[in-house]
């Protein structure tokens, strides 16, 4: 049992519960070996006897453990102790994307965008290493309070040993794909139709299908048509709305087969979003979707076993635990459930009429081949090929494949334009039509929310009224009821109490400096960021109303914060053995920051170059993504003890002798006098120096011829100096 202060494997000291999934507990816990903070997952109790789930929660570590990537949450270690699973992971301090979507209502398109560019990069790299995550959804994905999007808990995702993978998953049943609801294999490509449900739940605030029962929802994936995000948010560009439909095809083959093709849109949406450039496959007939039948609906059901409250395994479903987790939208009316049912029905007559019209064209073309005979050749003594056609023959096969050619591409023709898949050409020279909504009398919150539910734009225009309360439409151009393009701008006349106040001009002013110019005012100040590659990061790119309008006190302006450019990816180059100098001008060569630089000792790299980096080598970052430096002290000090027998010199002979030890620097460490050999050295603690040098200096005699006063020579022996030195080593 996990306990608050505990420490597992000798170096993770537990400090508190930050999360509890499905089979797991998650504590913040303090690394003591390495001297930082981590997550560490722990298997629950009522699991850790089952071989099953032990097998699926070391298969998790396993399966995250080889992944290096900005974009996922890194593993740092597994481990088993005393019956208690648990992986070691990095600890990401932020939310979840599904409670950043829930505080925001829904995100504006270009932080979806950017999200979803770095959520594709976490995923691209699990495909690359043959992991599929199986389990995409805002609630595994983290923001961290730097803005860092990470892709995380990988409980779900196996190593990948073919192109794809059959098996039982578990996942959210509102983010599930058609082919792992249906039980089939999941790749890639699920992922992806993951990812494109998350976007629209990004981009409008709410998921796509709902229902009573998770099997309900299932099912939606299986058969229901995917709704455009424009129904809800008509201002989404074109280009977005059909990079979401094209990641949420039912047929596997007709979305993005891979990653990068997705990251190309996604990142051409944001420099050119109403372009219509992703590339949609057409529809074929055999991939029009099939009413479930009731038999197989049943089997869906009675396949469900719920296992916990919240959890149901649709095993004819998908095989898949489908958690209760949202609030399900009020179920479809009677009328609504007969009109669908007619819709279906219709479709699938089409369809059958279509098939049957068709073989009809090839029965009548095969009875047309019969009737074709060759003429019969006369019986000759020569002998003659019966299999070789005459030239006319031949013109007659030709002009019939031709034929049946062109029959049938008219029906296929005819079948797309019934299907809508070729539309009509006139579609986007002709703009729909719609009356303007009678709006005069209601406030203003409720006016603008009738003009979006009829694809028109809007602008105020605020005129002081007496007698009239505020925030109150008084009249529109073009006036109510009147015939307009959709996407026509209507101008809001509201009226206001007293003369009003002008809008100042806030563009370019830093956040605080236009937050605090507006509220002296005495407006109320809502704030929006957005990327720009011209205004500087914190200051306003623009603002609602425009400078000079005038509206009432309290009335509210909304000023768009730049966040700075997009970043794009760089490739973290290798700075280690180069110099401060060196290091900082190749980090700003690729548009990267220098944070900080600090100090520590090395044994591999020489004093004064690098011998740390923040990110590893080849690693994909942001452009601006802050780097931090560590300079090599050299080898790091310590102390040495030194246990030596002095011997006696060579040409010692005995007598005094002094016996000095001293270190590099020429400082003595030892000294004595001694008459007599071997003598004992015994030092301990000796700081930062391993070696020295022993020098024993003694006295010798030698002969010498010695003058007399008289000249005469004799030998004698003479005292003399005499040293011996040598160096040692220190343990």
């Amino acid at each position: 049992m996990i306990k608050m202060g505990m420490m597992i494997g000798d170096r993770y000291e537990i400090l508190e519960s930050i999360g509890t999934g499905g089979m797991s507990d998650v504590y913040k816990a303090k690394c003591h070996k390495l001297n930082r903070f981590v997550a560490v997952k722990v298997l629950k109790q009522e699991f850790s006897e089952s071989t099953e789930f032990v097998s699926k929660f070391r298969t998790e570590a396993q399966a995250a453990a080889g992944l290096m990537h900005p974009n996922i949450v890194n593993v740092y270690d597994v481990g088993e102790e005393n019956g208690i699973n648990y992986i070691v992971m990095e600890l990401v301090e932020g939310i979840t994307l599904k409670r950043y979507i829930e505080k925001k209502a829904r995100l504006s398109v270009k932080e979806a965008v950017s999200i979803a560019i770095q959520i594709s990069m976490g995923i691209e790299a699990a495909h690359n290493n043959n992991i599929i995550h199986r389990d995409i959804k805002p609630q595994n994905i983290i923001i961290s309070k730097e803005g860092k999007v990470k892709v995380t808990d990988f409980g779900i995702a196996k190593a990948a040993t073919s192109n794809t993978i059959t098996s039982n998953v578990m996942g959210s049943v509102h983010y599930t794909s058609p082919e792992q609801a249906r039980g089939g294999f999941s790749d890639e490509k699920s992922d992806i139709y993951s990812l494109g449900i998350t976007m629209f739940e990004m981009l409008t605030g709410r998921v796509p299908f709902n229902g009573d029962t998770t099997v309900a929802i299932a099912i939606k994936h299986i058969q229901e048509e995917m709704p455009s995000p424009r129904n809800y948010v008509p201002e989404i560009p074109i280009s977005v709305e059909q990079i979401v439909l094209k990641c949420t095809q039912k047929s596997p083959d007709r979305r993005y087969q891979k990653m990068p093709e997705l990251v190309e849109d996604l990142k051409k949406s944001l420099i050119s979003p109403n372009e219509d450039f992703v590339k949609l496959a057409a529809a074929e007939k055999s991939a029009v979707t099939k009413a479930m039948s009731d038999k197989e609906r049943e089997q869906i059901k009675r396949n469900s076993v719920v296992k916990t409250d919240a959890v149901i395994t649709a095993a004819a479903a998908g095989g898949i635990a489908l958690q209760n987790t949202d609030k399900m939208d009020a179920p479809k009316t009677v009328a609504q459930k007969k009109a669908a049912q007619s819709a279906a029905t219709d479709k699938k007559s089409a369809v059958i009429s279509e098939r049957q019209k068709r073989a009809r064209k090839e029965e009548e073309l095969a009875t047309r081949k019969k009737t074709v005979s060759k003429p019969k050749k006369p019986q000759t003594d020569t002998y003659e090929d019966d299999d070789e056609d005459s030239p006319m023959e031949k013109l007659k096969t030709v002009l019939i494949i031709v034929g049946a050619v062109l029959i049938g591409c008219i029906i296929l023709y005819f079948a797309g334009l019934a299907a809508g898949i070729f539309g009509n050409g006139n579609d986007k020279q002709k703009a729909e039509m719609v009356n303007v909504p009678n709006v005069i009398g209601d406030t203003l919150e409720d006016a603008k929310t009738a003009l979006e539910m009829v694809d028109l734009k809007y602008d105020i225009e605020y005129v002081p009224s007496e007698g009239t309360a505020e925030n109150i439409v008084i009249s529109t151009i073009p006036t109510a009821n009147a015939e307009v393009e959709e996407g026509t701008e209507v101008l809001l006349t509201v009226c206001m109490n007293g003369e009003g106040v002008e809008v100042p001009s806030v563009l370019n002013y830093s956040e605080a400096e236009a937050t605090a110019l507006l509220e002296k005012e005495g407006f109320v100040v809502e704030k929006i960021e957005e990327h720009h590659d011209e205004i500087v990061k914190g200051n306003v790119i623009s603002q609602t109303p425009e400078a000079g309008s005038v509206m009432s006190r309290e009335g509210t302006v909304t000023i768009i914060i730049s966040s700075g450019k997009l970043k794009t990816d760089v490739s973290m180059p290798n700075l280690i053995g180069m110099s401060e100098e060196e290091a900082k001008q190749a980090l700003t060569d690729l548009g990267l920051v220098c944070k900080s630089v600090s100090e520590e000792y090395s044994d591999t790299v020489e004093s004064g170059k690098v011998c740390y980096q923040s990110y590893t080598e080849g690693s994909s970052i942001d452009e601006g993504t802050e780097i931090d430096l560590k300079l090599s002290l050299g080898p790091e000090p310590r102390y040495y003890n030194f246990n030596h027998h002095v011997a006696a010199p060579p040409r010692y002979t005995g007598g005094t002798a002094t016996v000095i030890l001293t270190a590099p620097d020429g400082s003595e460490l030892w000294n004595s006098t001694t008459a007599s050999f071997p003598v004992q050295i015994n030092l301990s603690n000796i700081y930062a120096v391993p070696k020295g040098t022993l020098t024993i200096t003694y006295t010798v005699y030698v002969q010498e011829e010695v003058y007399d006063a008289a000249g005469n020579v004799t030998i004698q022996n003479v005292p003399a100096q005499d040293s011996y030195t040598y160096e040692v080593t220190f343990e």
